[in-house]
């Protein structure tokens, strides 16, 4: 097979010794014929949009609990710290249990949620579980808006946790089941950039809302969550099933190559769908033998594994979601007002965005996936640090920091979510659904989802009470974070770029580290022995 090697001396500038580690091995022709139709550019709009929701969600927690009367209304030992009490430190103002469930609550349901949606999206489709998604984001949405006490909000919490587990674990594999190798990276991009765009818009809608007269604008805020909850139920209804989801579920060749040839704008998809063919049906073969998700233990499947664990493990401590729930919160912390820390954290997600959609749409199938990746880490290592000696220099228990200095975080902040947006954000997600074989796909993507999810949780509950005890030396734990996972990709994750989905498998093989893994010889004395399994 065929190694690149000035393509990856160009992306990264790689020495001899580690060429190979991203190296590509020559592949078949992409049977798709790589084309891009407007019904999938179309289709992929309308899946990826369930991602506003994912981003609403979590940017409307992170606005609603900076104003006065909801701190006043649920939380009222927040409200007292940040009215009255002056010998609480400007970094523990915030630390609240309470507080910090009712944000990490969404996360845990999400994750039992994703679990038990991997089932029915090998079972009923892609589409079922978004519909299903949907259905529990209307109704948290409404629970929410109308709630009278703190257990009424956890509720809606809860109920919106599990429609995002349903989500987010169907709409990445249908993104990258409708889309062409070649184009995979743009229209699987559109579900980071939704979640981006919902995060603006609960931003926007916070600022908004905290001006309405008689202390009620929360109860707007969280409403809103219904209509791009009923923008998705409704969409989905009119949506394609995905090729793969079709002829795993139904075996009916002439419904599939009806649908490719709509998919794809050709006739002549004879190709595309015998190679399908026989995925689906090595698949059916592996599925009857064992479970997904003992499968996904065996040997031969440890890179994908590891990838499931660690990429959206790492996604998290990048630091990002402490920004996104309390970005509003951190500016209120360095001494801005209600309205201004509101405003301040609707710019870092108009940065965020453009980079988002910069990276999504118009790089991520030029240069590839790990030069955004690397580039990225290293533009968020920089962020961490400057933003941990500003506020370890400037920010006291005391006071707030001059208005100078609020620039230069607020700046800061802006640079670290802009190197997130055209990183880790997209990639991660964009990634872990392109790399797992279709017979441990929806284990693989449900594997991921839960450990976003638990790490999401992890980083909510915590990050106020790190806040509080570490004070600015907590960016400078991020930082160390990313300097970890910045050098696990250029490590140990191949380039996915232009890959065939049922082709992966030849990069793990041609992989310095882990065609050792992937050997077919040491698989076949596996499968004659499945106590190796656990090797």
């Amino acid at each position: 097979m065929r190694i690149t090697t000035t393509a990856m001396e160009t992306a990264s500038g790689a020495p001899l010794h580690v060429k190979s580690i991203a190296a590509a091995p020559a592949r078949r022709p992409d049977a798709s014929g790589g084309r891009v139709t407007t019904f999938v550019i179309l289709s992929s709009i309308m899946a990826a949009s369930g991602g506003i929701l994912f981003g609403y969600d979590i940017g409307i927690s992170g606005g609603v609990t900076t104003m006065g009367s909801f701190q006043e209304r649920f939380f009222p030992d927040v409200y007292t710290k940040m009215k009255n009490d002056t010998k609480v430190s400007n970094y523990c103002k915030f630390n609240s249990e309470i507080l910090t469930t009712f944000t990490s609550s969404l996360y845990l349901a999400g994750l039992f949620a994703s679990l038990f949606a991997s089932r029915i999206t090998v079972k009923y489709g892609r589409r079922t579980s978004m519909l299903v998604g949907g259905g529990l984001f209307l109704a948290g949405s409404a629970v929410g808006g109308a709630a009278m006490n703190v257990h009424m909000l956890i509720l809606a919490r809860i109920l919106l946790g599990s429609g995002i587990g349903f989500t987010n674990q169907a709409i990445p594999l249908y993104l990258s089941e409708m889309s062409p190798p070649g184009y995979r990276g743009a229209l699987t991009g559109c579900f980071d950039v939704c979640i981006s765009f919902g995060i603006l818009v609960a931003n926007l809608v916070n600022y908004g809302t905290q001006k309405i007269h008689g202390g009620w604008g929360w109860r707007v805020s969280l409403s809103l969550a219904a209509l791009p909850a009923m923008f998705l139920t409704v969409g989905v209804v009119f949506l394609p099933e995905t090729p793969s989801s079709l002829i795993q579920r139904r075996g009916d060749r002439a419904e599939v190559r009806r649908l490719l040839q709509k998919i794809r704008g050709a006739d002549d998809v004879d190709k595309e769908l015998d190679e399908l063919t026989a995925a689906v049906e090595e698949a059916a073969k592996a599925v009857a033998a064992e479970s997904p998700f003992r499968k996904i233990f065996r040997r031969k499947y440890r890179p994908h594994l590891v990838m499931a664990l660690a990429l959206p493990f790492f996604q998290q401590v990048t630091g990002i979601n402490a920004v996104n729930f309390y970005a509003p919160v951190m500016f209120r912390t360095i001494g801005q007002k209600e309205s201004s820390s509101l405003m301040s954290a609707v710019i870092t997600r108009v940065i965020s965005l453009s980079c988002t959609i910069g990276a999504s749409m118009l790089l991520v199938d030029r240069i590839g996936r790990r030069v955004l990746f690397i580039t990225g880490g290293i533009v968020m290592i920089v962020s961490h640090v400057v933003l941990g000696f500003v506020l370890k220099a400037e920010l006291h228990d005391h006071g707030s920091v001059s208005r100078g200095f609020a620039y230069l975080v607020l700046l800061m902040v802006c640079i670290f979510v802009g190197g997130y947006g055209w990183s880790w954000g997209p990639l991660a997600w964009l990634v872990t659904s392109e790399i797992f074989p279709l017979e441990i796909r929806s284990a693989g993507q449900s594997i991921q989802v839960a450990i976003n999810l638990l790490s999401t949780f992890a980083v909510a509950q915590s990050v106020l009470a790190l806040l509080c005890g570490m004070k600015a030396g907590i960016f400078f734990m991020f930082a160390g974070w990313v300097l970890m996972m910045t050098t696990f990709v250029f490590l140990l994750l191949p380039e996915t770029k232009g890959v065939a989905l049922d082709h992966m498998v030849d990069l793990w093989k041609e992989h310095w580290y882990w065609k050792r893994y992937v050997n077919p010889r040491v698989n076949r004395e596996e499968e004659a022995a499945p106590g190796l399994a656990a090797n």
